[in-house]
């Protein structure tokens, strides 16, 4: 544990176990039975169950968003930049609620859960899901946890997708909904990311037509691959730059060399790949990136995105990183001036970083200090 930081770290926390035996109804039309979700909790609900605040996990997140399981811990949870004692979401004032999402591989039931009816992994045969159907999980673990209405619900990336929707879903129940590098809905580069990563999955010989689990295989190279494809999009040009340049990790580029050359980005770029497909389940990465693919706020309403946004009471904050190809400033943009047309109330920030879709993780002081501003509202008005 970094013992520097530990006045604004949320210190030890336990995962805890939330049990629905109740059928869930999904977007798709099927009904998934009884279900389990994993959540962390940090500060305290307060006496009028007024402060509570929902992180709503990107991609590849989970529950562990902040402090550490362990005093040996090498790395706290994955948003610890920004929960914690005196951080923007300040655990001295806020309840703060963090989930795996249904369909994750970090303990909630998804594709590598017993299918009740087989005894055997659910595997592909697992449900699709929508982001909405994520929300009215998290309605309903609200509802267990005694909370009617969030003081904030708050995501990055395919999280700020799920902040908007509970914003539509359940306008009573949202008094912020704070979006951070997201979007109304993908770009077709975007879909076109997603799709090479998951037929980099889907042609590992090892994929078994997602049946991995139970034939005892693992499609580890195809895993890695997608995680090697999705980690240059989320970087900018300029972070991969000064971070690597053109630095080499191993052989010489000298003449008369014999070709046997490694660049330090192409070993980083497989250590992340190596790492995630050791930690990550393979049909909940197909799972997760086709509901990404099928988000569309504004779909149901004609399209129409000021019609969407109609829909919400709460007030917005909206955030954006200069450099953020893959949901760019202009997605953003596309956000604020909806909900303005809608005469919504809006916050806009455009944070000029390098980190690229990843700075929102990053301890970028403007963006802290703008997020640590706008939270403090949130918690004057809880």
């Amino acid at each position: 544990m970094n013992t520097s930081t530990d006045s604004q770290s949320v210190g030890i926390v336990t995962p805890q176990i939330a049990r629905f035996d109740q059928p869930l109804l999904l977007a798709c039309g099927r009904s998934l039975p009884g279900y389990e979700l994993v959540y962390e909790t940090y500060g305290e609900l307060n006496a009028q169950c007024s402060n509570a605040v929902l992180v709503c996990h990107a991609l590849s997140g989970h529950h562990h968003a902040a402090g550490y399981h362990a005093g040996d811990d090498k790395r706290p949870g994955w948003w610890d930049e920004c929960i914690g004692p005196g951080k923007p979401i300040d655990t001295l004032r806020f309840f703060v609620v963090s989930l795996n999402n249904l369909g994750g591989c970090h303990g909630s039931t998804g594709p590598s859960s017993t299918n009740p009816e087989t005894g055997k992994p659910w595997g592909p045969d697992f449900p699709a899901l929508r982001a909405r159907d994520w929300v009215h999980s998290q309605a309903l673990l609200a509802d267990r946890l005694g909370i009617d209405c969030w003081a904030a619900v708050i995501g990055g990336s395919l999280g700020g997708m799920q902040a908007m929707r509970w914003a539509l879903e359940y306008p009573d129940r949202v008094k912020h909904c704070v979006v951070i590098a997201a979007a109304m809905k993908l770009s077709a580069q975007n879909l076109a990311f997603n799709e090479v990563a998951r037929q980099a999955i889907v042609s590992d010989p090892a994929f078994s037509e997602g049946y991995y689990q139970e034939r005892g295989t693992l499609p580890a190279q195809g895993l890695a691959l997608a995680r090697m494809v999705g980690h240059i999009t989320y970087l900018s040009d300029d972070a991969m730059a000064n971070k690597f340049g053109r630095a080499l990790r191993s052989g010489t580029l000298d003449q008369g060399s014999d070709g046997d050359v490694e660049f330090q980005v192409q070993s980083y770029l497989r250590y992340q790949g190596n790492q995630f497909s050791g930690s990550f389940d393979a049909n909940t990465y197909i799972l997760m990136t086709r509901a990404l693919d099928y988000f569309d706020l504004a779909r149901e309403y004609g399209h129409d995105p000021v019609a969407a946004f109609s829909q919400a009471t709460c007030s917005f904050l909206v955030m954006s990183f200069s450099t953020d190809w893959r949901f760019s400033p202009a997605r953003s943009r596309e956000i604020v001036d909806a909900l303005i047309a809608a005469d919504k109330p809006v916050s806009y920030f455009d944070i000029d970083a390098d980190g690229g879709h990843d700075a929102f993780l990053m301890p970028i002081p403007r963006y802290l200090t703008a997020f640590s501003a706008y939270m403090q509202r949130v918690g004057d008005e809880a």
